[in-house]
């Protein structure tokens, strides 16, 4: 983006009716003005996402251009943001300040200094400045953690909030209520009756344009270190002692910190073919665009389960979904094995739903076994109810100061201990990615892996979401 920015200035003196994080901020305790700055504004993030979610929760914007690095800049920010403040009949000291970096990691010490220097709130009546950062957080452990002292020089940890828009999601979210609210599965959720858990992310289109920025990432760093990451968490944690945000990371960390290092032979790379004819990719890209990865927990409740990571570009289909897989039933009296195995299917997207897959007898005269569902689709279940969108409720959440769906410094640099090595590997060139053809499943050695890793695909069966 250069050293040019663009800054937006949202004012939450009236609220969209539409939306029900509008309605829900009535809630938020009302000290002083709020804004929120958005810095990178004309950026595809700010467009895609920030924006669209801040337009349901916010009427007004003010625009002004600046540059990074420029003292000048900020102070005429600094100056517009009070003199909204001043409109607002605010007490100095009282006013809330939000900045939203949606920018390049690499600009992120200068603009934090910047904002620390020229821009913060005044003086601590009840007031705060707070600062949201946007993924990826460096490109491996080192490099995230020079990023995390700069800041850290700069903010205090509860005033900096990592975004992680997946952890917004409304299924990612209801993830804790699954597992600790209901009896049935605290049993269940083990070793003992659980043999694999797939955690998948899939798109029908390729890079679409953005070929030259996506190229310096991969699918590991864009989606698998931290989408998919943060998914396993929440899947595999033990119950935090209470819904309190630190609680809730500090089992996520231990999860974290129990994963072994990850075997060659359960990672498969790919990248699709005419990925290289977008002319900002170099000729001799070894960018991955298609990744299974099979991680392993080593902790009393997860030994010997594999958690199967895979997430690709340019697919058969766009589906994003928490799939676990239960062991045989011993015994099999009914001959129904190779109809497939008990899951249980979290979909995230689209066409949000719950269902968990099991054996009931066909109807009618003969004693035969067919593969149905337990199914709890949102959009039929809860017409008329908005989800909300990720980031909307999640930027809520920083009004709030709840930092419970945000990473924690230490959450962050343990994912990153986890697949740096094999990203410095890809970077180097010992691993090189498979050619696959877009609208394919990506590679078919990726397939061989999760049969490899003891996932049983049920044939014949296919969930089919329930009309209206």
């Amino acid at each position: 983006m250069g050293t040019s920015s663009e800054w937006h200035i949202e004012r939450r003196s009236s609220f969209g009716t539409e939306s029900p994080l509008a309605r829900e901020a009535v809630n938020v305790p009302e000290i002083g003005s709020l804004s929120i700055i958005v810095l990178g504004a004309s950026g595809d993030l700010a467009k895609k996402k920030t924006f669209p979610a801040l337009f349901h929760l916010y009427r007004q914007i003010k625009y002004i251009s600046g540059s990074y690095d420029s003292e000048d800049g900020f102070r005429l920010l600094d100056k517009e943001i009070s003199q909204h403040e001043y409109l607002k009949n605010s007490v100095e000291g009282s006013s809330r300040r939000l900045f939203y970096l949606a920018l390049p990691p690499s600009v992120y010490p200068s603009v934090c200094k910047m904002i620390k220097t020229c821009c913060m709130n005044k003086s601590d009546l009840g007031g705060w400045t707070r600062v949201v950062v946007e993924k990826p957080f460096g490109r491996d452990l080192q490099s995230a953690e020079e990023l995390s002292t700069e800041i850290g020089k700069l903010f205090e940890e509860p005033e900096i909030y990592r975004i992680d828009h997946y952890l917004g999601k409304e299924l990612v979210q209801n993830m804790l209520v699954l597992r600790f609210a209901n009896r049935f599965f605290l049993p269940l959720w083990n070793r003992d009756n659980i043999d694999n858990v797939q955690i998948v992310f899939r798109e029908d289109f390729g890079t679409e344009g953005r070929g030259g920025y996506f190229d310096q990432y991969g699918i590991i760093r864009d989606i698998i270190q931290n989408h998919l990451l943060q998914v396993l968490c929440l899947v595999a944690m033990e119950k935090p002692v209470s819904l309190k945000p630190e609680h809730i990371r500090d089992e996520k960390v231990k999860v974290l910190e129990s994963v072994l290092p990850i075997n060659d032979d359960e990672v498969i790379l790919g990248q699709y073919e005419g990925y290289k004819d977008d002319p900002t990719v170099p000729d001799q890209s070894n960018t991955p665009t298609f990744a299974t990865v099979v991680l392993r927990i080593h902790n009393e409740r997860w030994e010997g389960v594999p958690f199967i990571l895979k997430a690709g570009k340019a697919l058969n289909s766009r589906k994003a979904e928490i799939r676990v897989q239960f062991k045989d039933v011993p015994g099999d009296i009914f001959k129904c094995k190779k109809q497939g195995r008990n899951e249980f299917v979290i979909r995230l997207q689209p066409l949000e739903a719950i269902y968990m897959k099991l054996t009931v007898k066909l109807p009618g005269l003969e004693m035969s076994t067919v593969q149905s569902e337990l199914d709890l689709s949102y959009g039929q279940r809860y017409q008329g109810v908005t989800i909300p969108e990720a980031y909307e409720r999640l930027i809520l959440d920083t009004i709030r100061g709840d930092q419970q769906h945000f990473v924690r410094r230490d959450e962050l640099k343990a994912s990153w201990q986890i697949f740096t090595p094999l990203l410095h590997r890809i970077d180097e060139g010992e691993f090189k990615p498979i050619p696959y053809k877009p609208g394919s499943r990506g590679p078919a050695e990726a397939d061989q892996l999760l049969e490899k890793a003891g996932y049983v695909q049920t044939h014949g069966y296919i969930w089919i979401p329930p009309t209206l």
